[in-house]
């Protein structure tokens, strides 16, 4: 096997040879070197052979010396095999650039579509693609991934609940979930509006119902601020009570700040590394090395191949390695007692309704320990406190 390789890299010829005292020409072959098989006989004075190609351009001189006439009957092999691509370079080349051609287009963004998005919701769509650079004609490579275009999309476009998006081939399919327009205002059965918690009346408005409290009041939890129950004894009726009462309430909060804190940054040093990846095999062609900083994170991103509609197994991969550094920030004793305070603020509020507002703020102890600025603080927050609270129907005596 080992020998048939080495023929068909060097190149094996058939060669005939007629005349008288054909067997002593085949020993002075053999005695000067020449490799020869494949030996027949075809008559008395005509044998043909094989032998090597660099063989072959020595045989003539021997075949003069012993009278015999030599032709060469077929050629194998890799010198041949190139000759005759060589000689149809033309057909070879344009089907080389029409495969090139077929997997460039194969890679091109042909088609967008988008399902369950109303006209103006898929008008947005289409312009946010566009600003990404995900429109008909522009290279695969070239454009974010699946996972960045949904995520952007998201973010960007405001009446959406959700959009999976999908790659097939040359086509973008795109599901989108729009978020539902607000609902009709369900009928709210009789009902009367009760204190959530213990607060000092601070304002309030009705709509429906009757005002059980002023401002200024102190109420308990589940006191009655406005009753259901309108209209004059023995003539009354039960009503949805509607409305807002505006209570000032008080939250106490422990927070604990160290003065210093270490965290990481990047310091907009980068390195792009590519490379092509086959199956488990990755090759890199731009970006060779390490990069100059030691500390960084790495974030890849992998772009598939496709052919017509079926995916390679061959991908474009691409490293972004971005320098990182460890900061330590200080505060001075005022500063953390000042972000300690914005810290507790944040945590109050993320318990509240948005609408809730922070009236004022006292700091109970303040002690600097372990590194750490440690505070009490009271907060003073008007809120709604109002809730709605049923009615219970009335009994038949």
């Amino acid at each position: 096997m080992k020998n048939k390789w080495i023929e068909f890299l060097t190149g094996k010829v058939t060669v005939k040879v007629s005349g008288r005292g054909i067997e002593r020409f085949l020993n002075v072959l053999i005695r000067n070197g020449l490799m020869i098989w494949n030996v027949k006989r075809h008559g008395t004075e005509t044998i043909t052979f094989t032998m090597r190609l660099n063989d072959a351009l020595k045989i003539r001189h021997y075949a003069k010396e012993r009278e015999c006439s030599i032709s060469f009957l077929r050629r194998a092999g890799m010198p041949f095999l190139f000759k005759r691509l060589l000689k149809n370079s033309g057909f070879l080349g344009g089907a080389l650039l029409f495969l090139l051609i077929i997997m460039f287009l194969s890679n091109v963004i042909w088609g967008i579509e988008i399902k369950g998005a109303k006209p103006a919701t898929e008008y947005q769509i289409r312009k946010e693609l566009d600003k990404m650079g995900v429109k008909i004609g522009k290279v695969q490579l070239f454009v974010d991934n699946v996972e960045g275009i949904q995520r952007n999309l998201t973010n960007n476009v405001g009446n959406l609940t959700w959009v999976g998006v999908e790659l097939k081939g040359t086509t973008y399919h795109l599901q989108v979930v729009e978020k539902k327009e607000p609902e009709k205002p369900e009928q709210i059965p009789p009902r009367n509006l009760v204190a959530k918690k213990k607060a000092i009346i601070s304002n309030m408005y009705v709509e429906t119902g009757k005002k059980m409290v002023d401002i200024n009041d102190h109420v308990e939890p589940g006191q009655l601020l406005v009753s259901g129950v309108i209209g004059k004894e023995g003539q009354t009726q039960q009503v949805a009570a509607v409305g807002e009462v505006w209570g000032e309430t008080w939250y106490k909060s422990h927070v604990e700040l160290p003065l210093k804190t270490n965290f990481s940054v990047f310091n907009g040093q980068e390195k792009q590394k590519h490379s092509i990846i086959i199956g488990n095999l990755e090759i890199p062609f731009w970006g060779f090395g390490e990069p100059e900083f030691t500390e960084y994170e790495v974030e890849k991103n992998i772009k598939k191949i496709h052919f017509l509609k079926w995916e390679l197994p061959i991908s474009i991969g691409n490293e972004t390695l971005r320098a990182r550094e460890e900061m330590t920030r200080t505060y001075t004793k005022e500063e953390a007692e000042n972000n300690a305070i914005e810290l507790a603020k944040n945590k109050i509020k993320s318990g509240l309704d948005e609408d809730a507002i922070i009236k004022d703020e006292k700091i109970l102890h303040k002690e600097l320990k372990n590194g750490k600025v440690i505070l009490d603080i009271h907060f003073k927050i008007i809120e709604n406190i109002a809730v709605g609270q049923p009615i219970p129907k009335e009994t038949p005596e």
